[in-house]
């Protein structure tokens, strides 16, 4: 795959001096997505990328296994509510997850089918939530990728809308009342209500009752003046006594905290709130349990997690008492209590990651003492603890690994033993493959881990890879079932997923170590684990391709433009790139605790040191890069990919295509299996061709 010829794209001279460095802008007319000069460009873009891509060889082989790969399916965990349950489902037939409800004697019915609503495959199941007597149910959804959804409550036996759409309730939790006739939830201002642009950071806590007018007749409960705070959740105990609110400033990793008991003089209404953290650098969160106590899981001094006991009426952090301690080396990530009366004793489920492998621990209620551990299948990823609402001794955990679509487990603590509840519905051949955990040291000594994924045997000499990092927003790399991966596998290249620090592979600190100013830590450690893979005789800088998305884009971007002779070929996706303007676009506002602000002098000398727009140099032999980025993205707003895209094509001086991907109808977030097929085909062909693997 040789360069094409590029469309042509206007060079502006727009330098602008920001707190004493002048900073240029060439492209700043790509901004625009409406105007003529972009919606030509895109067009010729597209007509190059299609021109150049779909002529690959191997595409129609590589759609279809990837097809069969998706065909697994998956299943979620239940959620329970008496003897009914509700699940997510998808078959090798279906384009999106479908949310069932069982009733007692087991007979399964859809509740919500996304492709029953939009044919076209572009709404999105957001999020649920059963009432506490599984009568009513609160669901989201979004259209066409959109950052916002649209709230509706339905009769579970009917089948029957009861209300809605109630519109900006995205980026919140919805906390139902005992008797299903009311319900906490949180909601954006109307766009009349606040200035221009800033509609996605002023969210309010509404008590709304079921059937009212929600712009009329919702009681205000929290939020008031408090425009720096964007995201709350609320939670309501299973005996409808406590209310927990807690609040947070964008992605920040922290966020203050409030509990108020509702059979207090104020009721459901006037709730009186009191502080359980605020102020303080640390997330923390509070469940009151079915024996009356508080739950508090937190990372307060104590960055791998704890959790702690205390009572719900005083639970300021002097009354915190430890039931799990921070591990030295694990990090908590989940519970879930059995005290049924089947029982012995009542005991507690930990749920934890080591160097990104989960595994599960049991203890003792009371006390904390672990009393034992519960097998898993193998070096995997478990998908949250359930219990039962009302108490009892099984526990289901959805499970995957490399291998391994996801499904279901199911722990009994009677008798310890631990059973597939319910397995992905779709049937599949998964190749043989061999998965290694790899450590590494990176360039400040710091230790770091990789998975590297590759048909077992040795095969002589340096293979085509794929080196994929994320590396922020304490998101955790662990180990998935993936079509993408499998395939490529399958085709004899090697794939490598690395936990680069501002991630959460080991706990709080090291997500801080990859954030703010320290996130060129995170490029080190990505560098780094290319040069292990090339040590390693696995593969070399002419057969070795990166890729990563979002916050992974802009490692994509920062790779290729600080070490472009390492790699041959990038894949960026749905990238942030211009980290000097980033703010003013999508959600990049809510960002600026993780990357820093450049309003501030300091902070933005960190954002332009790496900021892989303004590091695009003339001259340099860039590697080929696919810039992936879907026009109803408002998260991260594709400018920043068609700003970079324009750059690069201007600066390279190599024959490596640079070329742009622009899918409409579809967002940051979940898509369809056949967008999804679609995107991999053109991804891994545009990565096989550039390092010579055949597919």
């Amino acid at each position: 795959m040789s360069r094409p010829p590029y469309p042509p794209a206007q060079r502006q001279d727009i330098v602008e001096d920001l707190h004493g460095h002048k900073v240029a802008d060439p492209y700043r007319w790509l901004e625009d997505r409406e105007g003529d000069d972009t919606e030509a460009w895109l067009d010729a873009q597209d007509q190059l990328f299609h021109e150049t891509v779909d002529r690959l060889p191997g595409r129609d082989r590589l759609r279809g296994r990837l097809r069969e790969l998706l065909g697994a399916g998956s299943v979620g965990a239940p959620v329970w509510r008496g003897e009914r349950r509700f699940f997510t489902r998808r078959t090798a037939e279906q384009e999106h997850p479908v949310l069932y409800t069982a009733d007692p004697g087991g007979e399964e019915r859809v509740l919500v089918d996304p492709m029953a609503l939009d044919p076209d495959g572009t709404t999105t199941l957001d999020g649920w939530q059963p009432d506490k007597e599984g009568r009513r149910l609160a669901y989201k959804i979004s259209r066409g990728g959109d950052e916002e959804s649209l709230l509706y409550v339905m009769d579970v036996a009917t089948g029957e809308r009861v209300e809605g759409p109630i519109d900006r309730s995205r980026y919140g939790s919805v906390a139902w009342l005992p008797g299903g006739e009311a319900y906490y939830y949180v909601r954006r201002l109307a766009p009349g209500a606040v200035p221009d642009g800033e509609e996605q950071y002023h969210r309010r806590v509404y008590l709304h009752r079921v059937g009212t007018d929600p712009d009329a007749d919702d009681v205000l409960i929290f939020g008031e003046g408090m425009e720096k705070t964007n995201y709350y959740g609320a939670g309501v105990s299973r005996d409808g006594r406590w209310l927990t609110i807690s609040a947070s400033q964008g992605t920040a990793p922290r966020n203050d905290l409030w509990i108020a008991d509702l059979t207090a003089p104020g009721g459901a209404e006037r709730p009186a709130l009191r502080a359980v953290q605020e102020g303080v650098d640390a997330e923390t969160g509070l469940y009151v349990g079915r024996d009356g106590r508080a739950y508090v899981f937190t990372d307060r001094d104590a960055p791998r997690s704890r959790l702690c006991v205390t009572d719900p009426a005083d639970p300021s952090s002097e009354n915190w008492r430890d039931l799990i301690p921070q591990d030295p080396e694990a990090v908590l990530t989940d519970y879930a209590i059995l005290d049924g009366p089947e029982l012995d004793r009542p005991v507690l489920l930990a749920g934890w990651t080591r160097h990104a492998i989960s595994e599960i621990t049991v203890h003792d209620l009371a006390t904390g003492e672990r009393t034992g551990t519960v097998p898993t299948p193998g070096l995997g990823t478990i998908g949250g603890l359930v219990e039962r609402p009302e108490g009892g001794h099984e526990a289901w955990f959805g499970y995957t690994d490399n291998v391994t679509p996801g499904g279901v487990l199911r722990y009994d603590a009677r008798t310890g033993e631990v059973g597939v509840w319910e397995a992905a519905p779709g049937t599949v051949e998964v190749p043989e493959i061999e998965t290694r955990q790899v450590t590494y040291t990176s360039y400040d000594g710091t230790e770091v881990r990789m998975l590297v994924i590759s048909r077992p045997g040795a095969v002589s000499g340096p293979r085509p890879a794929i080196l994929y990092g994320y590396g922020g927003f304490n998101i955790s790399l662990t180990p998935a079932y993936s079509a993408s991966v499998l395939a490529w596998a399958e085709a004899g290249g090697v794939y490598a997923i690395a936990g680069l620090r501002g991630g959460s592979e080991e706990g709080e600190e090291w997500h801080r170590a990859g954030m703010r100013d320290r996130k060129q830590n995170v490029f080190d450690d990505f560098h780094a684990a290319a040069e292990r893979l090339i040590a390693d005789g696995l593969t070399a800088p002419d057969r070795l391709a990166i890729s990563g998305g979002s916050n992974g884009g802009l490692l994509m971007g920062a790779a290729l433009t600080q070490r472009p002779d390492l790699y041959r070929a990038v894949v960026c996706s749905a990238p942030l790139l211009d980290m000097v303007r980033y703010e003013r676009f999508g959600l990049g506002r809510t960002w600026n605790d993780e990357y820093g602000t450049a309003d501030d002098p300091e902070e933005f000398g960190w954002l332009l040191s790496y900021s892989p727009y303004h590091h695009v140099e003339k001259d340099v032999s860039y590697p080929a890069t696919l810039f992936t980025v879907f026009d109803s993205d408002t998260r991260v707003d594709p400018l920043h990919a068609r700003k970079m895209c324009a750059a690069l094509q201007h600066a390279t001086a190599g024959d490596a295509p640079i070329l742009l991907r622009n899918e409409a109808e579809v967002g940051h977030d979940a898509r369809s299996v056949s967008r999804s097929v679609g995107l991999m085909t053109d991804t891994l062909s545009f990565l096989a061709a550039q390092t010579g693997l055949a597919l």
